[in-house]
């Protein structure tokens, strides 16, 4: 039986002991070593060899990611650790370190109980790395720390004991002060990470070795040691006495949550279903006997087995040949194939039970998000992912051949399933095939992609996406008519308080209909009125639509349709056909016809839209546009040189820290006047610059280029240069 056999048959067998199972990503800012690092753990569980770890790339194995040198997907591996006489079941998801591909890490810790953060000890914490730990950390994900490329800090920057020491714990307090900021309540104290327990190491990816509190104890070896090793250029033997692979995993096994652990606390976090159900208590006992509940993060096209959905089992077991139920597609789905990832490789089993993570082909139509149970046993959908982050970078996408149309609009479908973070817009009136993205690079890679499924493309330049609100009120409430005049509703429109707006783009407040009158405790605890908050009716494009109606009869009868009105022409705002939001609508009155016939879709859906779009028009509509924070490091020489590119771009400076002889500048620019920027801010610095960029959502466009702006956008979506005025929908 060969090496990788015997690691399947062990894997097969830990499935079933989930006190024995940890699920772990790997998480940390743009080349931090998140990859190398995974791959050294591999090649430490003899699953590919030890002189190729670091350079193999082994999850990487996309060509775009070998090429480019950097991970784009979240790859999924499963391996075995003894520790102290135990064996252990890894299931590891390498996540990607660039803010464009973030959304695979928000989905990645969907399906984990405990992340390793990974830090470089030269640059330290850097802004990806707040926020993969914010995304960690809302998910109720439990970190420890590595500390990477010590070695650096050694042989490059020459740091002595006393000056190491000091900028480890730098590092570490800004790590813990970031968990006190965003961990669970009941979790702060808990989950802080320590050197003296050991959920701190520090070591050198590239070098293979690694070093914590409790391997010092049972090795002798100190940090003098490790000064001295690195001074020698003999990491090669440190590598052999204290291998990064026994460290990391078992801090792994040591600190992390096992299923049984976490799904205590996990499960009521993002299922709304009633936990003490036959469902809820499986899920929470991580039971492999009750109904199955299975939550598709993930959803990628093998062009030999189809779709491949990889998710996480909360409870029961997923068999192969079985019929599932997909909740949000309604529909039912036979499972071909089970199994679990080895890199590259999916491993078949024929079953895989609760708290693994598993790979199905054959849930036809499932996407990230997705909830999969049994049709007997139909369960209530898991909470949906919310990504941090929104695409503000669009493309025109368009076949070369027109022949391959039909294709195009197939592979354009596909590609967003795969990525729920682009936004797909197929317009059949016009042709146009727009794709939404994270950033530049994002949107390179999907056209690739595009191109790698057999359609040739041409894509237009890039475009930034705005959105609408309103910077003042309605002076008085504005009204919407039904085209037969029979119904009338009074409607007043404002911006939003800060606080809401900000709890909703943080997800503190999540969007959808409100069932429940306990859930306006939500909206008061952010400063909305209570009155306000007992009747609030949607929460959508961080917006709310608030009834303070008294006795209007019909009107629960025409509640739905409001709503889908209200969400309607928040999808293409009245200035320029952009998505609006962050703004509170509110009900005042309503005049409805008695007869249901004469208020149906028809008359009240234009009634809701006119009142919402001639209401935004009168109380001075805006546009929003995207902004990104900018990080630069540079020497001081160049730091001239970089505060005039960044306010050549409309960028404003937020803070220029000194060290030593160099200078980080934090700035803010918006995204429009990012292009190019790479090239330009190397010849600024003649290429001794580091930077990197983090989306910091959308802010107000100045006054002075609106006009110009509202025209590009309207003329480029074909419609008249001018937007209507109030009377066009109030009239």
């Amino acid at each position: 039986m060969s090496r990788r056999d015997k690691m399947i048959a062990k894997i097969k067998e830990l499935m079933y002991q989930p006190k024995n199972i940890r699920n772990i990503g790997i998480c940390a800012h743009i080349d931090h070593g998140k990859t190398t690092l995974s791959d050294n753990l591999l090649a430490g569980a003899g699953m590919i060899s030890e002189e190729l770890a670091g350079d193999q790339r082994f999850l990487d194995f996309d060509e775009q990611e070998q090429a480019r040198g950097i991970t784009i997907d979240a790859a999924n591996v499963s391996m075995v650790h003894e520790y102290h006489g135990d064996e252990y079941l890894i299931n590891l998801i390498d996540t990607p370190g660039h803010v464009d591909f973030g959304g695979d890490v928000t989905r990645a810790m969907r399906a984990v109980d405990g992340a390793v953060v990974v830090v470089c000890a030269v640059e330290g914490i850097m802004p990806q790395t707040e926020t993969v730990l914010r995304q960690a950390l809302r998910e109720k994900v439990k970190p420890v720390l590595f500390i990477n490329k010590v070695d650096r800090l050694i042989n490059e920057v020459k740091l002595g004991p006393e000056e190491l020491a000091n900028k480890f714990i730098g590092i570490i307090n800004e790590a813990n002060k970031l968990i006190t900021k965003m961990a669970p309540k009941d979790k702060k104290d808990e989950w802080l990470v320590k050197v003296d327990d050991g959920s701190v190491a520090f070591g050198s990816a590239y070098h293979n070795w690694a070093i914590n509190i409790p391997m010092m104890q049972e090795t002798g070896i100190n940090f003098k040691d490790i000064i001295d090793y690195c001074n020698d250029e003999n990491q090669k033997e440190l590598a052999k006495k204290v291998p990064l692979a026994d460290v990391l995993l078992g801090m792994v096994v040591e600190h992390l949550p096992s299923p049984e652990v976490s799904q205590q606390y996990r499960c009521p976090n993002i299922w709304d279903g009633d936990i003490e159900s036959e469902a809820g208590q499986t899920m929470i006992n991580t039971s492999p006997d009750g109904p199955l509940a299975v939550m598709v993060t993930n959803v990628s096209v093998d062009k030999h087995a189809g779709e491949v959905a990889t998710g996480r089992v909360y409870g029961g077991t997923v068999e192969q040949g079985s019929e599932v139920y997909l909740v949000g597609g309604q529909a039912r789905s036979r499972v071909q194939q089970v199994g679990v990832f080895f890199g590259p490789e999916r491993v078949p089993t024929e079953k895989v039970p609760a708290g693994n993570i598993v790979y199905i082909t054959g849930a036809k139509g499932a996407t990230a998000g997705e909830t999969i149970c049994s049709p007997e046993n139909k369960i209530v959908e898991f909470e949906g992912i919310e990504h941090i982050s929104e695409p503000v970078v669009t493309v025109a996408v368009e076949a070369k051949n027109t022949k391959d149309l039909p294709k195009l609009i197939e592979v354009l479908r596909q590609t967003a399933k795969e990525d729920p973070t682009i936004h797909v817009n197929i317009n059949e009136e016009t042709g146009e095939h727009l794709v939404s993205g994270m950033g530049e690079l994002h949107l390179e890679v999907i056209g690739v992609r595009i191109n790698n499924k057999g359609v040739d493309i041409l894509t237009s330049e890039p475009i930034v996406v705005y959105r609408e609100t309103v910077a003042g009120k309605t002076p008085n409430p504005v009204e919407g008519k039904s085209p037969n005049k029979h119904n009338r509703l009074y409607l007043e429109v404002s911006p939003l308080d800060d606080s809401i707006f900000e709890a909703l783009q943080n997800g503190d407040i999540k969007e959808g209909k409100i069932k429940a009158k306990e859930e306006a405790q939500q909206f008061i605890d952010h400063g909305l009125d209570k009155e306000e908050a007992r009747r609030v009716w949607d929460v959508y494009n961080k917006s709310l639509f608030i009834n303070m109606t008294r006795g209007i009869q019909y009107l629960d009868e025409i509640k739905e349709l409001v709503i889908e009105g209200f969400e309607s022409a928040l999808e293409e705002g009245p200035v320029a056909n952009e998505i609006a939001m962050g703004m509170k609508f509110t009900l005042v009155d309503a005049k409805l016809h008695e007869d249901a016939v004469h208020r149906g879709p028809a008359q009240i859906l234009p009634a809701i839209r006119n009142a919402i779009k001639g209401g935004m028009m009168m109380a001075d509509p805006t546009l929003l546009e995207p902004v990104q924070k900018v990080f630069i490091n540079t020497p001081t020489d160049y730091m001239g040189s970089v505060t005039k590119e960044i306010l050549n771009r409309r960028g404003q400076i937020i803070d220029m820290p000194t060290e030593g002889d160099m200078v980080n500048v934090e700035a803010k620019v918006p995204v429009a006047e990012m292009f190019g920027f790479a090239g330009e801010i190397r010849s600024a610095t003649q290429g001794r610059c580091l930077w990197s960029t983090e989306n910091s959502g959308f802010e107000r466009l100045p006054r002075e280029l609106q006009g110009q702006i509202v025209r590009e956008i309207r003329q480029r979506k074909g419609l008249a240069p001018e937007p209507f005025g109030p009377d066009h929908y109030l009239g």
